[in-house]
């Protein structure tokens, strides 16, 4: 299952771009350097942080601090409705900028990215040199403003965690001479694929410490985890490969698409979240018809703000915003399709049997997804064609708003919303650009 490194050499390298939504901010608007800045989905208090500068935080501000808090843990600081098509359009330079000095292999997320080492390039004098020109073409290529910490490793899994040891600006080498001790004082949520919930039971088990995890061997590492993982996770943090490099394995087929919004206080009726949700189908349609998918079924996901005495009165959740909540969601299934009128249609019967009632009078969230995805070549027609041309009449409309932006031609419904809910980015999701705009 693993194979021993070659001694002292590096096989990867991880590009973490350091606050990079912030960090473009600050390279379009120079008056912003060197202050505390950070960027939010909407203007509201009761939204989170979704970047922070570090300057920003250096007062405590950091990715999930809602907006009315970090004011008060930073007086004064800038506050920027993110421009997510510009993040994308960054991360597309930055990559060409490192492609310059080293190929980039695989791209994790917006702000990741991963280079291979091969032959001499794995010498740790060389590869430090690649870092330091990959450091350089984006300086010079791209912006001032932007800066990255490099995490040179064995394998993939290390070189992620090296990567996250020195920020801002950090270039770390973890050599397999050095393992594991070189790691042996890092926190068990430094570890990628620990979050609260696992650190919470490997505490149950009697691990709290990375010394008491390192100690662990291969089959205990396979206990804690109860499966393959735990093997891995034995191989990687010493140095070994284990056929997949540290990286999430992925299914081969894409099996949904979608795409969801927190809405403006002014979208915040039953009238915008319906044209919120035209929106978001009306972009998911596109990507499915341009990403060569026939979608079997859709889901959508309605959450509703909460007063306080309804919180109390029934059960509810907290949204990261910090909104209390209650939730409807549904799924359709129906006959394969790909053209946005028969999906509209489909969506149109779903919103008729929401729920009614003063709770759910106040929507601030909407998601919609599509399902069961077939490729195209996989697509059996319909004994009867399509006698409505409704396929060709979404290729039509495909077509203008290639060229002239997305929401060029579109149905009435999305009128009201056709300049919200612009493109999200999801750190694991990056924006493809079709025609002129990022979706």
């Amino acid at each position: 299952m693993t194979s021993a490194p070659h001694p002292d050499r590096f096989s990867f390298m991880h590009i973490d771009l350091n606050s990079f939504f912030a960090s473009v901010e600050q390279q379009l608007h120079p008056e912003y350097r060197g202050k505390p800045l950070a960027v939010v989905p909407t203007m509201a208090d009761t939204t989170c942080c979704i970047a922070a500068s570090y300057e920003a935080k250096a007062f405590g501000v950091k990715t999930g601090t809602q907006v009315g808090e970090a004011k008060k843990m930073c007086p004064g600081i800038i506050l920027i409705e993110g421009n997510h098509t510009e993040y994308a359009k960054y991360s597309a330079e930055i990559a060409k900028a490192v492609e310059l000095c080293c190929p980039v292999a695989h791209t994790p997320s917006i702000d990741e990215m991963v280079c291979q080492l091969m032959g001499r390039e794995q010498e740790p004098p060389r590869a430090r040199k690649i870092a330091l020109e990959i450091k350089q073409s984006i300086y010079r290529n791209v912006g001032v403003a932007l800066r990255c910490s490099i995490g040179m490793a064995p394998n993939r899994y290390l070189a992620k965690i090296a990567s996250d040891m020195q920020k801002p600006d950090g270039l770390i080498g973890l050599l397999p001479s050095q393992l594991p001790r070189a790691i042996a004082h890092l926190e068990l949520r430094d570890l990628p694929g620990v979050g609260a919930r696992t650190e919470v039971r490997l505490n149950a088990k009697g691990i709290t410490t990375m010394e008491q995890l390192l100690a662990l061997d291969r089959n205990g590492m396979h206990s804690l985890w109860n499966s393959v993982w735990g093997d891995r996770m034995y191989h990687w943090l010493r140095g070994g490969e284990t056929g997949d490099d540290g990286a999430t394995v992925m299914s081969d087929v894409q099996k949904s698409l979608g795409h969801s919004h927190v809405m403006a206080p002014e979208f915040r009726s039953e009238e915008g979240a319906w044209a919120i949700a035209n929106k978001l189908l009306h972009k998911a349609a596109m990507r499915l018809r341009m990403e060569r998918f026939y979608t079997g079924s859709m889901s959508i996901a309605i959450r509703y703000q909460l007063t306080r005495e309804q919180a109390e009165r029934m059960k509810s959740k907290r949204h990261f915003s910090g909104i209390k909540h209650s939730g409807w969601g549904m799924e359709a299934r129906f006959r394969e399709c790909q053209d946005t009128l028969t999906l509209l249609e489909a969506m149109r019967g779903m919103w008729a049997r929401r729920p009614q009632g003063e709770e759910f009078r106040k929507p601030f969230f909407v998601g919609v997804t599509l399902r069961d995805l077939v490729p195209e070549d996989e697509h059996q027609e319909e004994l009867f064609g399509d006698p409505d041309n409704r396929t060709q009449l979404s290729a039509t409309m495909d077509k203008l708003n290639l060229k002239y932006g997305h929401t060029t031609l579109h149905f009435g419904s999305m009128l009201p919303a056709r300049e919200s809910a612009p493109t999200r980015i999801a750190f694991t999701q990056i924006p493809v650009q079709y025609g002129v705009d990022y979706m």
